[in-house]
């Protein structure tokens, strides 16, 4: 009988640390991107996660879609979630600085 209660134990600890290293984070960054693509209006820049930059045309909140014009008159819907953020390239040049700075020297 205790060996059961120690698997138990085991087995609760296990699921809470799963939840709390796994499932938790992608809760919260879910929850991150629904609070942005809720206040997201037409006119705004956005990057996709396929790395797509477009300007965001008209948002169908009860459909989850997004249109995006990514070029001079080519308007692509997106699901909401797809959007990842709002474009900024000041920030992306300093990422990729500080990426270019990091990397080994090759010779």
């Amino acid at each position: 009988m205790p060996e059961i209660i120690l698997f138990g134990f085991i087995f609760l600890l296990i699921l809470g640390a799963y939840w709390a290293l796994v499932v938790y984070p992608k809760q919260r960054d879910f929850q991150k991107r629904q609070r942005y693509v809720s206040t997201l209006n037409p006119g705004e820049e956005v990057i996709t996660y396929g790395g797509i930059i477009g300007k965001v045309i008209e948002v169908e909140a009860e459909k989850g879609v997004a249109h995006v014009e990514i070029s001079d008159g080519v308007i692509v819907r997106f699901v909401t979630a797809a959007l990842m953020q709002a474009y900024n390239p000041e920030a992306l040049a300093h990422s990729a600085q500080q990426a270019v700075e990091r990397r080994p020297p090759t010779e």
